[in-house]
């Protein structure tokens, strides 16, 4: 019998997905226990509605993060920062100010999390690359200043 799963079942499947289980299995087990539905006509149309809501959010994400590698590629970000002794940085430029100044300058918010950079101690340019999505990213350069 082809089931419709609505939750993930060990052996089975993940939620979602169209299944083949034993009659027995899915009458005594799987529909009492609401873990799947009978895949008939309206399941499948209601499950093939899903997968392409869920393929267009995708896109839409892909679309939304194309554009922002696109206006933030090559871009240079100016942070200033207080001068220890001796010209040296007090302290450290952390990914989280890097964030700050984007949101500032280009007024686009970046997760600091999804940000790579390398520790800033002192003051000159670095490169840091910024994970947007799957095998989309963006590189801009950081220049520390007094």
């Amino acid at each position: 019998m082809k089931v419709v799963l609505l939750q993930d079942v060990k052996g089975l499947g993940k939620k979602g997905e169209l299944c083949n289980a034993s009659d027995g299995y899915a009458r005594n087990f799987l529909f009492p226990k609401k873990l799947a539905v009978e895949a008939n006509t309206s399941a499948l149309n209601e499950l093939k509605n899903r997968e392409e809501a869920k393929a267009h959010h995708q896109k839409e994400e892909i679309d939304a993060a194309n554009r922002i590698a696109a206006q933030l590629n090559g871009k240079t970000v100016c942070i200033q920062a207080k001068a220890g002794s001796g010209g040296k940085l007090f302290g450290s430029v952390t990914t989280k100010e890097i964030a700050a100044a984007i949101a500032s300058s280009f007024g686009v918010e970046i997760d600091r999390k999804k940000m790579s950079a390398p520790d800033i101690k002192n003051f000159g340019e670095y490169e840091a690359e910024i994970k947007l999505h799957q095998g989309i990213s963006a590189k801009i350069t950081v220049k520390v200043t007094e």
